[in-house]
């Protein structure tokens, strides 16, 4: 493991400060992440439901960090690539849990999966993969 949880916090405050408001990191360890959202108004669409892009958000953001406790401090490594599948609707009132891990990390690239759960239920909302370009480091 290149980043604890400790160091994942501090460099996720510095280096990408904005993505506080996509996620909050709970924890982490080798090739994985927890991320939680708390759900207020802005995260809402017609319908009462979690926005789509307010999902996706997380799913990127939890997978950045899984994929740095791996290969550490790259702030360039960048999302190349994001599919997700909305699987229910969650729960407006409750924080949206999300479960990031690597599933393969090379040179050059980085493929994990992202589960995505409201808070207090065992079934997933949305489920992403992901695939990472990681520059020279």
């Amino acid at each position: 493991m290149k980043m604890d949880l400790q160091a994942l916090q501090i460099f996720l405050a510095e280096q990408f400060p904005q993505g506080a408001r996509f996620g909050q990191i709970e924890a982490a360890g080798d090739g994985w992440a927890h991320f939680r959202l708390p759900i207020s108004d802005e995260h809402l669409r017609p319908g009462a439901t979690v926005s789509g892009p307010s999902l996706m958000a997380l799913a990127d953001v939890a997978l950045y960090g899984a994929l740095l406790s791996r290969i550490g401090p790259v702030a360039l490594a960048v999302t190349i690539n994001l599919n997700i599948n909305f699987l229910r609707k969650p729960s407006p009132e409750r924080d949206i849990l999300a479960k990031a891990s690597m599933l393969k990390v090379g040179r050059r690239l980085g493929m994990g999966e992202v589960y995505l759960y409201s808070e207090g239920n065992d079934d997933p909302v949305a489920h992403a993969t992901l695939t990472y370009s990681i520059p020279e480091h």
